[in-house]
């Protein structure tokens, strides 16, 4: 995990390089999409198994925060929060009884590098990023239908680019540092703090040296400033159109106990 130290445009807090161990996951080839999310945002069911209700739905957008990039027919969803992603994961679970999640770190890096030690997942050579990611440098400044760009050697597309994708992490610049080598499924704690939480893989607006396999980024309250809700909405993120996610379901899952005692400790509920 993390860059080494001749990696090229390499940050501090990529290193020190760790190895770690990582229970198995599954997770999924593509980033969440608009299409998903919304049958979680319209639900308004109850069951035994489901609690939505004006609370833990999300609340209307009060602009398009597509800003016309696109939504239905594939786009994955966007300008949502951590906060957000963690409620539609646990909405899936009381939907399906599988448990989900965002992956932490590790988990996102150990899957994006696909068995690689390079730069990239397809190597070193930035010329070939135009064939498996969105970016800057081909984007036109907008994310794009998943799926269109070749996958990484485990079937995962758009790890690189398109959108940011959240991970579990409280960010950490020393997190690193402070991390035991040989740690098995380390992760930072959530924090009581909104910000910052921790993002990996970058996006249709970033160059092809910030979305090397190692890279960190770290949520920002700039995201959300021209949010006319008081106090800021804890869903959308109006200045964040490049921010989105995909879930993992751990192999082994936890027990119910076990999974109401995760979302109550990153969502409070």
């Amino acid at each position: 995990m993390g860059s080494n130290d001749n990696e090229k445009n390499r940050d501090a807090d990529e290193g020190p390089q760790r190895n770690v161990s990582i229970s198995p996951f599954w997770m999924g080839a593509f980033e969440v999409s608009r299409d998903e999310f919304d049958v979680f945002a319209k639900d308004e069911t109850t069951s035994e198994n489901s609690t939505v209700d004006a609370i833990t739905r999300p609340s209307p957008q009060y602009i398009d925060l597509s800003l016309g990039m696109g939504k239905e027919g594939g786009y994955p969803v966007n300008s949502l929060s951590q906060y957000a992603a963690l409620m539609y994961c646990r909405w899936l679970y009381n939907k399906t009884g599988i448990f989900y999640r965002l992956p932490s770190e590790a988990e996102w890096e150990y899957a994006c590098r696909a068995g690689t030690s390079t730069t990239w997942y397809f190597g070193d050579d930035s010329k070939e990023l135009d064939n498996y990611a969105w970016y800057s440098g081909n984007s036109n400044n907008k994310f794009q239908k998943s799926g269109q760009k070749l996958p990484n050697a485990w079937g995962l597309y758009d790890m690189l680019g398109n959108v940011n994708e959240w991970t579990l992490d409280h960010y950490d610049e020393k997190a690193m540092e402070k991390m035991a080598d040989k740690t098995t499924d380390p992760v930072a704690p959530p924090n009581k703090a909104r910000y910052p939480k921790t993002l990996r893989g970058g996006s249709f607006a970033d160059d092809a040296t910030q979305l090397r396999c190692a890279n960190r980024f770290k949520s920002d309250p700039s995201w959300n400033k021209r949010d006319p809700q008081i106090p800021k909405s804890k869903w959308w993120l109006t200045e964040a159109s490049f921010v989105g996610f995909r879930i993992v379901s751990p192999k082994q899952q936890p027990t119910k106990e076990k999974a109401n005692e995760f979302f109550k400790q990153y969502l409070g509920i």
